[in-house]
């Protein structure tokens, strides 16, 4: 149902006014959101994973905030694919490489997001990356690979992430250097199912998704923490982005059956073309999660051999 004027209030993010969903938890608590009122929601498993993250307020280039951003009840697909290591590396800053899984092929990876409680309210994304070598790293990269399939600990660099409210637009790309835009996005993820679709400026499909929900494995409160690092660059310095997944509930299918994958017209699907993204390997799905996704630090980047 869309809100009318009078369910949204005017908030400023930096030099900009948007609008927000008047009863959301951004109105209520601007970032600095009352867990014990969050844990009465019956979509949320509970927020012991929050409670050894204390919040603390910083400033940013979309004015003071409190970090880390909490997401409270998320769902989560990946696609992992391999792509020509030459192309990857085409589409990546110089002091940047991508993780080779063998000679001349690295990772690729297709993101789809529903955050259905979160500080900033309820939104989807979509994203597109390519897995990296960690920053400062000369060694071999097998136990990289083998963190970066598992996603137990995964570096990238995103080459796309749209999404569809305007504060998530505007946080991300500008308070962490993200290259997001605003789009209709649908993002569905249940035990049976993923699908999605991307759209673009016409009101066409960039991109559309569907597959089966492979077997969900569930976890106990804090038994699957997994951390993943990004980075972007924020007024020309390097930055990385820390962000922590608590999974609840989540499978793996091994070159998935059933999947349709259709790309369309528009940014996202021009940058899986770039890189030509083929072979599937994975697709990981996680229905149940939360995430705590920290503001960006100072970093110095050059993984080059």
């Amino acid at each position: 149902m869309d809100r009318t004027q009078s369910d949204a209030v005017p908030v400023e993010l930096g030099d900009r006014t948007i609008e927000v969903p008047a009863d959301g938890l951004y109105a209520r608590y601007r970032m600095n959101t009352d867990l014990d009122a969050v844990a009465k929601d019956p979509r949320v498993s509970g927020v012991d994973f929050f409670r050894p993250l204390p919040k603390t307020r910083v400033e940013s280039r979309v004015g003071p905030t409190w970090t880390p951003n909490f997401y409270y009840a998320a769902s989560i697909a990946r696609l992992v694919m391999l792509a020509p290591t030459k192309r990857l590396r085409a589409r990546l800053p110089r002091e940047l490489a991508p993780l080779e899984v063998l000679p001349g092929l690295g990772i690729f990876s297709i993101m789809l997001y529903r955050y259905d409680v979160c500080d900033i309210d309820f939104y989807t994304e979509a994203a597109t990356g390519i897995a990296v070598r960690p920053v400062r790293h000369g060694g071999p990269g097998i136990a990289d690979l083998a963190s970066s399939l598992q996603d137990d600990h995964l570096h990238s660099y995103v080459l796309s992430l749209p999404v569809n409210t305007e504060i998530a637009q505007i946080r991300g790309h500008d308070g962490y250097g993200f290259p997001k835009w605003v789009t209709p996005i649908d993002v569905d993820i249940d035990d049976r199912r993923v699908s999605a679709r991307v759209s673009n400026d016409t009101g066409g499909a960039d991109l559309t998704f569907s597959a089966p929900t492979p077997a969900q494995k569930t976890y106990r409160p804090l038994q699957k923490v997994s951390t993943g690092i990004s980075y972007t660059r924020i007024d020309g310095d390097w930055h990385a982005t820390l962000n922590q997944v608590h999974t609840l509930a989540t499978g793996r299918a091994l070159r998935p059956r059933g999947l349709q994958l259709t790309l369309g017209q528009g940014r996202v699907s021009d940058d899986i073309r770039s890189v030509g993204a083929k072979r599937v390997l994975a697709l990981d799905v996680t229905t149940r999660a939360q995430i705590a996704l920290h503001m960006p630090t100072p970093t110095s980047v050059d993984t080059r051999a």
